[in-house]
């Protein structure tokens, strides 16, 4: 009998045990060699439960030889993060503390901001972990003192190889298509493949065998088709996407559907609001606003009944007239900033905070367009060297005609 659970018992203590994460941990990687300097930085882990956030953090404090604490978002207090700060003043933890902070997410602002000072002052090294995108859900000033580095679903080969090594310290066998297709249950979450091998434990007959016919009895089929560990997720993506920008409602709604039958609601949300700007934008602008309330609704209500709003601003962003003209006008001043073009911001608009009688001698001459007919007159904005840039492109829409139609008729 197993009296700990079998992902505590197996849990890796060094990073060549790690499995996943390879984009992290591979041997020329600079996340890697950070590590093995013993100089940890503040970090921040996030992406899906199960791909090691909390090993890893238990293998830096380790290698590095600080104190390791650790607290939960769901129920830590204010209270309990002072009583960790007042331990670095402890002899015992005279080489440092580490604080591992899982689901910092739920964390208020006052919470987060106590933090702060110590953090800063380097009194604490801060590990914190969330499985939402940090940069919606962590206070900007502790985000910025933190280097954020994503955790990915585990692919269906390296969980196969944290199952050998299970299989092989429980002294079992296991057939070759059982082992595939526990691994492809798991969604890539090591520690639900190991949850499941667990519960497989107690089946297993006299000759130690897990059978094919015993895993098919365990795992989720509807789960298993959709497949997030693997290559079929980002397909599903891709095919949601492409779907609403071909307007096609059909499909939009079949992969839709799909991805909300295997539990993925936040990939499907942010799917819909990504398409509402880049696909639809500027041909129907009032989308994005209605694709974020039904969006915010379905998170609010939860699988089943998220699927309402999600199939509304489905069909609406699919049946929608399409403009990429933001999509393209930002991606062509990204690409001269990456080519170190507009460096210096025109005379006329830098923070100067009063013109006035000083105007001349300052050399601002910022005109005020509110003072002038049709509140707009010429003055150049962009730097010297792409004063002449064009990045905005009307399209052939009814809204972008219309705004070209009045601009035209202003500027000249």
């Amino acid at each position: 009998m197993i009296n700990k659970p079998l992902a505590d018992i197996l849990r890796p203590t060094s990073l060549e045990e790690m499995v996943g994460q390879t984009h992290l941990l591979g041997k020329d990687s600079l996340f890697r060699k950070v590590i093995e300097s013993k100089k940890v930085p503040n970090m921040i882990f996030y992406g899906p439960a199960g791909t090691g956030k909390t090993t890893m953090a238990n293998i830096i404090a380790h290698q590095s030889n600080l104190s390791l604490f650790k607290l939960n978002g769901t129920n830590a207090s204010t209270e309990d993060i002072k009583k960790v700060i007042l331990e670095t003043r402890s002899i015992l933890n005279s080489n440092g503390v580490l604080l591992y902070l899982d689901e910092i997410q739920y964390l208020n602002k006052k919470q987060q901001q106590s933090l702060l000072e110590f953090v800063e002052n380097g009194d604490i090294t801060l590990i914190a972990s969330t499985t939402e995108n940090p940069y919606f859900y962590i206070y900007p000033a502790l985000l910025s003192r933190c280097n954020v580095f994503e955790f990915k679903a585990i692919t269906k080969e390296e969980i196969k190889k944290g199952l050998v090594r299970a299989i092989s310290y429980l002294k079992l066998e296991i057939e070759d298509e059982a082992l595939d297709l526990l691994a492809l249950a798991s969604n890539g979450d090591m520690r639900k493949s190991l949850n499941n091998l667990e519960f497989l434990v107690s089946g297993v007959k006299e000759d130690n065998r897990i059978t094919l016919e015993m895993v098919n009895q365990l795992v989720d089929k509807a789960n298993i088709s959709y497949d997030r560990s693997e290559d079929k997720h980002f397909d599903n993506l891709s095919a949601l996407m492409k779907s609403l920008r071909g307007s096609d409602p059909d499909a939009a709604i079949f992969y839709l559907a799909k991805m909300l039958e295997a539990g993925d609601l936040v990939a499907a949300a942010r799917r819909l609001l990504c398409s509402a700007s880049e696909d639809v934008g500027l041909a129907y602008p009032s989308i994005i606003p209605i694709v974020k309330a039904c969006v915010d609704t379905a998170l609010q209500l939860g699988l089943p009944e998220a699927r309402l709003p999600l199939s509304n601003a489905a069909i609406l962003i699919a049946t929608a007239p399409k403009s990429n003209s933001a999509y393209l006008a930002m991606d062509a001043a990204i690409s001269d900033i990456n080519k170190g073009k507009g460096i210096n911001v025109p005379r006329t608009l830098q923070n100067t905070h009063y013109d006035g009688d000083e105007a001349k001698i300052k050399g601002q001459h910022y005109k005020y367009p509110h003072d002038y007919p049709h509140h707009y007159v010429k003055q150049q904005y962009l730097p010297d060297d792409i004063k002449d840039a064009k990045y905005y492109i009307y399209q052939d829409n009814k809204y972008e005609q219309t705004l070209k139609e009045y601009w035209d008729k202003v500027k000249k």
